[in-house]
């Protein structure tokens, strides 16, 4: 049975800019064939936008162009499920679209940065209830390490 994964958004956002980086070690070993990944088009509009922002291409210095490569990889590569958004579990709304799509891919891991997802005591309680486990990007590098896929 295949590790499966949904990478928050905040993960997938950090591995574009600095692709060396631990939340690009993720992404690299989801290329690599290590685990899938779980996304929906909502995450995947979320992505695109915040990668658009003008203040996010003048610091960072990159063309639209990558940008445009990046989610048509991660759309290509990664099983997409729909969500209906009406679930309504976490103090961060945003968070629960997250969880959502976590829960209907049936994800063993959801990988964030955000350490007020990692602390919201009620959707630890409901994605562990989905046998959701949520964890840094350090933890998963670990589980993964752990497993011998690294």
């Amino acid at each position: 049975m295949a590790l499966v994964a949904l990478l928050d958004s905040n993960v997938w956002i950090s591995a574009f800019l600095k692709p060396t980086g631990p939340p690009g070690q993720v992404v690299a070993g989801w290329l690599r064939g290590e685990f899938d990944v779980i996304t929906s088009l909502p995450q995947l509009t979320e992505i695109a936008q915040v990668l658009d922002r003008p203040r996010m291409t003048r610091q960072f210095a990159y063309p639209r162009h990558e940008v445009e490569r990046f989610i048509r990889l991660i759309a290509a590569r990664a099983n997409i499920v729909t969500i209906s958004g009406d679930l309504r579990a976490c103090r961060d709304p945003d968070d629960d679209e997250i969880l959502e799509a976590a829960i209907s891919g049936k994800a063993r891991f959801l990988v964030t940065r955000d350490d007020d997802l990692k602390r919201d005591l009620n959707l630890i309680k409901v994605a562990r209830s989905h046998r959701v486990k949520v964890v840094s990007v350090r933890q998963f590098l670990s589980h993964l390490s752990r497993l011998g896929r690294r």
